[in-house]
């Protein structure tokens, strides 16, 4: 699919923007929902409807499908880590006693660890500029999360989970940007989560007992992860891996966890401190910087 360009207002701020204020609210959802579900079960639903309401929109659309059996391995490879290694990392990670916060940190890593793979396997030339950028995001959100830092991180298991949930964003975002340029966004995201939940249902039934409290927490969290997250941010990321390169897409996800705070507050009555709000500050001022250059040797 062609997606069709936005005026230059909405490609510059409009995009990346929504972007960061959608993929915000993931943890969010995972707060609400997990108490009713386990992680892998709660990940196996959304991954089911995903991919069912997706092929409905393709079908009905007229998607070119994937017509060789190397794109359908790249697309599937893609979605195996952006959303079966990263979500499944991050929720199980939740799940296991690590806070929010942490977790939000130890993927806040991703924008450097892309970084530093991006030169060699997408050859992109990350500058100096974008480099210190990136290291003043990186203390931005350690600064808005310094207050949960102390609340505990879980135990090892979880902080694995969440360890694997970095490598995972890191692979996903550098690997489609490689293989999944041209992807049509409805076609290839069925193929997606049709791999993410093959992959995750097993996992499910075998470590976990599915069962589910279908109340209305968590079907709004279901329903809001789906729509607003699977099918609306994912587009999104994607949309900005296409037309950008990986490094400076990266740094947006610095942006997140100032963010998730941000709707936290009202929502759950988490105070901002005077930190947390320098933070905010630096975390947006390094990825202004870090936005800035990414250019392909």
């Amino acid at each position: 699919m062609t997606v069709p360009r936005p005026p230059a207002s909405l490609q510059g701020v409009g995009i990346p923007a929504l972007f960061v204020l959608l993929w915000s609210t993931g943890f969010i959802g995972a707060r609400l929902g997990l108490p009713h579900a386990g992680p892998l079960t709660f990940l196996a639903l959304r991954y089911a409807i995903a991919a069912g309401l997706l092929a409905l929109v393709a079908l009905a659309t007229r998607a070119p499908w994937p017509r060789r059996p190397a794109e359908l391995g790249h697309y599937a490879v893609a979605g195996l880590l952006v959303h079966g290694v990263y979500l499944g990392g991050v929720f199980v990670g939740i799940s296991l006693g690590v806070e929010a916060g942490v977790s939000a940190l130890i993927v806040g890593l991703q924008p450097l660890l892309t970084a530093a793979l991006a030169g060699a396997l997408l050859g992109e030339r990350v500058a100096p500029r974008q480099w210190a950028g990136l290291g003043l995001g990186l203390l931005g959100v350690a600064l808005v999360l310094a207050r949960k830092l102390g609340q505990g991180s879980g135990d090892a298991l979880g902080a694995l989970a969440c360890v694997a949930a970095l490598f995972g964003i890191t692979a996903g975002t550098l690997y489609q940007k490689r293989h999944g340029a041209g992807m049509d966004l409805r076609t290839g995201s069925v193929v997606q989560f049709a791999a993410a939940g093959l992959a995750t249902a097993p996992l499910a039934l075998l470590f976990e007992d599915t069962s589910v409290e279908w109340d209305g927490e968590f079907v709004f969290a279901l329903l809001w992860l789906v729509l607003v997250l699977s099918l609306g941010a994912v587009s999104l990321l994607y949309v900005l891996i296409r037309r950008g390169a990986a490094s400076r897409v990266a740094s947006l996800f610095f942006l997140v966890p100032p963010c998730t705070a941000l709707i936290a507050w009202p929502l759950f009555g988490e105070a901002l401190g005077p930190v947390a709000l320098v933070g905010m500050a630096l975390t947006a001022a390094g990825v202004a910087l870090a936005s800035r250059g990414a250019t392909s040797r």
